[in-house]
């Protein structure tokens, strides 16, 4: 779509003082997908060199805004972490044409904040922390779920860009279980959740996303009771804060969280006899990605 109002598109290498009506371009699908009024000039991120995916000294992993869902992707397909597979299944929960995969970027699916964002629910359930630079250059991060406050509400203040998102060496050593579910086939997401069972402590994290107008994530120092399961996630999630709209009412996407939950916390949780957390089984790999199953699709 053409942005009649934008008069001027700059180069983000070029320091220039921030003004009304200037955004960030980063790979623009959501800018040109709809009108956008109040919009007169774009910052294009496009040139400025960061790095896709870095490896920090201590594991952890950056992942820079720009960084496209194919290049996300095409890494995770190659990632030797147990959480590897979950990359693949919410890069694929995208409802995108290859042509949206090549342009749409990590940072710019986060900084729409929709409930659906399948960046938004893969970096939170893998406690991910947004690095956030001011126009005066001081930066501050914040994690995934504090970033995202609602439904497209973020913690980003005027002019402030999203940098890259950091996911810990330790996320990346879990093993961990997807679920989905749409109204359609092809449909948006209603419910995400994801869970994460980390091999060091035993601990079990789940994430509720889609379904709510914000990602929760919910840490348990040992796998949960159903019953706890349950009552952590409703009393954590306000009426309100189950989502609304055409691709599902709130009690259909409370009652699919709940039962998706309920499915992760049961694959997750140690079955008796099973070795400790952390110990392999007999004649297998002491991390083994898990084989998850996918509910609907988006």
């Amino acid at each position: 779509m053409d942005l009649n109002t934008v008069l001027d598109v700059r180069d983000a290498r070029r320091r220039e003082p921030w003004r009304p009506g200037d955004a960030w371009l980063g790979g623009g699908t959501y800018l040109f997908s709809e009108p956008q009024p109040h919009l007169r000039r774009l910052i294009d991120l496009s040139r400025m060199g960061w790095p896709p995916l870095s490896w920090q000294p201590d594991g952890s992993l950056d992942i820079a805004a720009t960084c496209t869902i194919t290049e996300l992707s095409r890494f995770g397909r190659s990632l030797p972490k147990a959480a590897a597979p979950l990359i693949e299944r919410c890069c694929r929960a995208f409802l995108a044409s290859f042509k949206i995969w090549n342009m749409a970027t990590v940072g710019g699916n986060l900084c729409n904040g929709l409930p659906a964002g399948p960046m938004i629910s893969l970096t939170a359930a893998l406690d991910g922390e947004v690095l956030l630079q001011g126009q005066d250059g001081a930066t501050r991060r914040l994690s995934v779920v504090d970033f995202v406050l609602g439904a497209g509400v973020k913690d980003l203040r005027d002019g402030e860009l999203l940098r890259s998102v950091r996911v810990p060496a330790r996320a990346l050593d879990c093993r961990t279980a997807f679920r989905q579910a749409s109204l359609y086939g092809l449909g948006r997401s209603g419910a995400l959740v994801i869970g994460a069972s980390d091999p060091r402590d035993g601990s079990l994290t789940v994430t509720v996303s889609a379904a709510t107008t914000r990602p929760f994530r919910f840490w348990f120092a040992l796998p949960p009771t159903a019953g706890e399961l349950r009552e952590a996630i409703d009393s954590a999630v306000r009426a309100e804060e189950w989502f609304d709209d055409i691709h599902g009412l709130p009690e259909w996407r409370r009652h699919m969280a709940l039962r998706l939950a309920e499915e992760i916390r049961r694959e997750l949780s140690p079955t008796p006899g099973a070795p400790a957390p952390g110990a392999p089984a007999p004649g297998a790999p002491a991390l083994e990605p898990a084989h998850d199953h996918q509910e609907g699709s988006r």
